[in-house]
């Protein structure tokens, strides 16, 4: 079931109402009530993996219990590694399998050695990777004694497969979201009204923005032997909101729905591309896999507690794994590398924590340094991006060798879009210091905005339903 659907259109007034009316007036009730509507969710998209995640949820939910119980480190240590290596072992072959098989072949046939392995049709049980991370999240949490085990199945069940967050995230932490699963909630007007804001914002990224360039996106990068070099560039500034608005746009739909439901979530995404450097770019963007990575891989690897080279070594893993885990192609792993490369001269200077203020703070232009430095790190980003959007490596290469030719300078195709993002952008430079754009203390005003995004996204709905990207990772 997809946010943007009428399917969702139905099913979250719904789940509103039987959730606050009839089920309201227990807690049990309540969280009973959210997983089996939440297993409905999941299950609108494939029943058939409906096992897979109630057995990774009872995996991390007995072995937690198993690793807090245990007297001895050693013990501990073996049902941590039976649920990492569980969880990890299912990840593996659904995402993995076939990059490895034919990466294989292609490796002994560089020997001479010719050899053939089974490609499996496998189908992606969409949300994997993220409810996935929110188990490891909460067994590596209890193994270092940040946490206690929950005894309620039902809580810890409802914290990894809360609808708003199972198939694209945010990733929470049992620490955040756990203690909101125990405690009974009554309806807050002015959260519901948050809540309501931050879904239409969302929307309006997603359907207006990520939607319509993803139709120009698909033009460019399916015949970019034929185009400009102007508009392959387009094409690539186009790819940059599309996955923004798409993305970012899921996020504020799963947190405001959320919020309709007494629940707030941790916040995945804070104008990034308003970012003056890489480092700043990683904390604003897919906030909640960053710190995942920062907290569960880079400081057990050591951080940069043991010297300089020790710390680019643990960045360059970080990003090269966060590069893996959007999917299995050398595309995701360039791009991951590419982005240490970008990192490393900010780390290697001690600059990498320079930008952590909101950008032009208290003013309303941003100053000439702001805009160029701005600008250099949005070029990056989305050369950057065009790995990650490319189907190949070599494709990607070709793609970025015909941005820089001589028909750069001239005027590009498919410039319709840009009208829009650049409203976008301004709309969020104005609204920057606050969660969502949709701020406005005017109530006439805030209605007209209200109104004219909702026709907007009527009017620029493209035909048919579209998934999100994130869908496959």
């Amino acid at each position: 079931m997809l946010f943007n659907s009428y399917n969702y259109a139905i099913f979250l007034p719904l789940v509103f109402l039987f959730y606050w009316f009839i089920f309201g007036r227990n807690l049990k009730s309540q969280n009973v009530f959210l997983l089996a509507v939440s297993y409905f969710f999941y299950g609108s998209w494939d029943y058939r993996f409906l096992f897979l995640l109630a057995f990774s949820t009872f995996l991390d939910y007995y072995t937690g219990i198993r690793i807090h119980r245990s007297q001895s480190q050693a013990m501990r240590k073996t049902w941590l590694i039976i649920s990492v290596g569980i969880n990890l072992g299912f990840l593996m072959f659904f995402k993995y399998y076939n990059f490895f098989a034919d990466q294989a072949v292609a490796f002994l046939a560089a020997f001479g050695l010719k050899t053939s392995l089974w490609s499996l049709q496998i189908i992606l049980p969409v949300g994997i990777s993220f409810y996935t991370f929110h188990g490891l999240s909460y067994v590596f949490d209890i193994y270092n004694r940040k946490i206690t085990p929950t005894e309620n199945v039902v809580d810890y069940s409802l914290f990894v497969a809360f609808f708003p967050l199972l198939v694209a995230g945010p990733i929470e932490r049992a620490t955040h979201l756990l203690p909101q699963m125990k405690q009974h909630r009554t309806f807050q007007y002015t959260q519901a009204v948050e809540g309501m804001r931050q879904i239409l914002w969302g929307l309006f990224k997603k359907i207006v923005i990520a939607d319509n360039c993803a139709i120009e996106v698909n033009k460019i990068f399916g015949n970019y032997e034929q185009m400009s070099g102007s508009t392959l560039a387009l094409g690539a500034f186009y790819f940059a909101f599309q996955i923004y608005g798409d993305f970012s746009g899921y996020s504020d739909i799963a947190l405001g729905s959320a919020r309709l439901l007494g629940f707030e979530l941790l916040r995945n995404f804070n104008y990034p591309y308003f970012s003056r450097d890489i480092a700043e770019f990683w904390r604003r963007w897919h906030i909640s896999l960053s710190s995942w990575f920062r907290d569960y891989l880079y400081f057990p690897l050591g951080g940069s507690r043991n010297g300089k080279w020790t710390s680019v070594r643990n960045t360059i893993i970080i990003f090269v794994v966060s590069g893996f885990w959007h999917g299995a192609n050398w595309t995701f792993i360039v791009w991951g590398a590419l982005n240490a490369l970008y990192f490393l001269p900010l780390l290697l200077s001690d600059r990498n924590r320079m930008h952590i203020d909101i950008v032009a703070q208290g003013k309303i232009f941003p100053s000439l340094k702001e805009v160029f430095a701005i600008g250099l790190t949005f070029t990056l980003t989305c050369i950057a991006w065009v790995f990650f959007r490319a189907e190949s490596v070599t494709q990607a290469v070709h793609y970025l060798g015909g941005v820089f030719s001589p028909s750069l300078f001239t005027m590009p195709k498919y410039a319709g879009m840009v009208p829009a993002i650049g409203l976008q952008l301004l709309v969020e430079w104005r609204m920057r210091n606050h969660v969502h754009p949709l701020v406005f203390r005017n109530p006439f005003v805030r209605w007209a905005v209200y109104i004219a995004i909702a026709l907007a996204i009527m009017v620029f709905v493209p035909k048919g339903e579209s998934t999100f990207i994130y869908f496959q990772f």
